[in-house]
């Protein structure tokens, strides 16, 4: 489960983000790519969009379940 404690920083503030277990292994961004991208500097990937729509939102959860590290976390706040 991701520590919202331990967030990558520079992410978009919202309901989703991306704590430092990130092992920068692509998934997030190959499912949900205009929500997450890559830090270069820290090799690790973070949130740079909220999603809006519902149809975003799973893209999101999709995202989060398939997460190997558990590294994306979600406050439970509504869109």
């Amino acid at each position: 489960m991701a520590d919202p404690n331990y967030k990558v920083t520079g992410q978009a503030q919202g309901r989703y983000y991306v704590d430092d277990n990130c092992i920068d292994c692509d998934l997030c961004r190959s499912t949900a790519n205009l929500f997450f991208d890559r830090n270069d500097d820290l090799y690790v990937s973070f949130v740079i969009k909220q999603p809006k729509t519902a149809q975003e939102v799973e893209r999101c959860e999709r995202a989060l379940r398939e997460c190997p590290v558990d590294a994306i976390g979600s406050d439970g706040l509504s869109v």
